[in-house]
């Protein structure tokens, strides 16, 4: 029996009473009633773009990560395209409606948001997460209160109908699924036809060819970990709701003084590698914006938030570990990405010594998200240095999609 509570804590975030009390108790309870046996790792990813900017958007992923596209599940309401790195790691699952001025749950959540609003369709989803039982995984996961859309529901937001979906969590917008397969099976998706589109196979081709020509084809790595932003508040019940959908456990959490948050990790508790089932990361605030305006803090990731809502914020990719010519593979990759009119927002951040080096891309303009990459040395475990975390956030705190936000804000940053 799988046991979720003895693992090593990280991190020098000070929890309150309420959370140390819940977390053993919901764990305990979730290894007890079998569900961590029966949840296993992240299937797919799911997320939507504006009408018209899917097929930019294959490009951009094939050029900036290991995907490649598979397959378009055309419905009568989304093309969904399938993008594939092997069946050890998850899928993305990629959606664009066909109506552009179609309403539905996860537009209306962007149209909340002053930022967010102005790309209505574009925004991750959640993840689909591997279930022996699905049904009974569902069943369980009622009883204790959780909610799932029916399978009308599902037909009518026209999502794959082999796939369980939570209701939006009040504290990251995010869905959780469940989806069974055999541990030898192909990973199937119920919904539409399956057709390869010639215009997204010729996106695809077009951003591998890049790829392989600047010489990083076989450098970059499958996701790491996927980095959520939430209120203050949230930080706890987001931690401990994705804990008990899911079959991963509390890593830690580090206290960023500099930059008023923290960040919040947790992971597969059958230790597996983050290729196959992505390290979950949470940052929140240390302090709510509405007292802001007394300490002048330094508040970029809940301006994030209030401009955009609780989201995504990134998906980080390992870079494998090695030098290009007396060069960090992490470099070389991105000064080749960065001649090809992909922009970062700082330099590379870490070193050898400290363990590991990051980076944060700019948004997509195709879908707001930002890709990271990570280069760990050695068998350095961690996700990030104290330094390198402050430094990238408050480079993401002066990204452009912040600063826009219809209502005036200012920015401090303590050195």
């Amino acid at each position: 029996m799988l046991n979720s509570i003895h693992h090593p804590r990280f991190g020098d975030k000070q929890n309150s009473p309420f959370f140390e009390e819940y977390l053993p108790r919901l764990l305990e309870a979730r290894d007890r009633n079998g569900l961590t046996e029966m949840i296993g790792s992240i299937e797919a990813l799911m997320m939507t773009v504006e009408p018209g900017n899917a097929l930019e958007y294959i490009a951009e992923l094939a050029l900036m990560t290991p995907y490649h596209y598979l397959v378009t599940l055309d419905s009568a309401k989304h093309f969904t395209h399938v993008l594939r790195i092997d069946m050890d790691s998850p899928d993305i699952l990629l959606r664009e409606t066909k109506d552009a001025a179609s309403i539905g749950i996860f537009r209306s959540m962007n149209d909340l948001y002053p930022v967010g609003a102005q790309r209505p369709h574009s925004r991750y989803i959640g993840e689909i997460l591997l279930a022996t039982d699905r049904h009974e995984v569902v069943a369980l996961q009622q009883q204790r209160e959780f909610r799932f859309f029916t399978i009308g529901q599902l037909a009518e937001m026209d999502f794959p109908l082999n796939v369980s979906l939570s209701k939006p969590s009040p504290y990251t917008q995010n869905v959780v699924g469940y989806m069974e397969r055999a541990a030898d099976g192909i990973r199937v998706y119920q919904h539409g036809e399956c057709v390869i589109l010639d215009s997204a196979q010729a996106a695809y081709e077009r951003g591998k060819e890049m790829q392989e020509r600047i010489g990083i084809k076989d450098l970059i790595l499958p996701i790491d970990h996927l980095a959520t932003r939430v209120y203050s508040q949230n930080r706890e019940p987001a931690l401990l709701e994705y804990l008990a959908l899911s079959s991963y456990y509390y890593w830690g959490s580090y206290d960023i003084t500099d930059q008023n948050s923290s960040t919040n990790v947790t992971k597969n508790v059958r230790g597996v590698p983050e290729s196959e089932s992505p390290a979950k990361v949470f940052t929140a605030n240390n302090q709510p914006y509405c007292v802001n305006h007394l300490d002048q803090l330094p508040s970029p990731t809940e301006t994030f938030v209030r401009n955009y809502g609780p989201r995504l914020h990134h998906m980080a990719l390992a870079v494998k570990d090695g030098q290009h010519n007396g060069r960090e593979y992490i470099d070389f990759v991105v000064d080749a990405i960065s001649a090809q009119g992909k922009g970062f927002l700082l330099d590379t951040v870490g070193s050898r010594e400290e363990g590991l080096k990051q980076i944060f891309s700019s948004a997509s303009d195709f879908s707001s998200l930002i890709i990271e990459y990570v280069q760990r040395f050695g068998d350095f475990q961690g996700f990030f240095a104290r330094n390198n975390v402050a430094l990238l956030t408050f480079a993401a705190g002066l990204e452009e999609g912040v600063r826009e936000q219809g209502e005036r804000a200012t920015f401090a940053h303590k050195q």
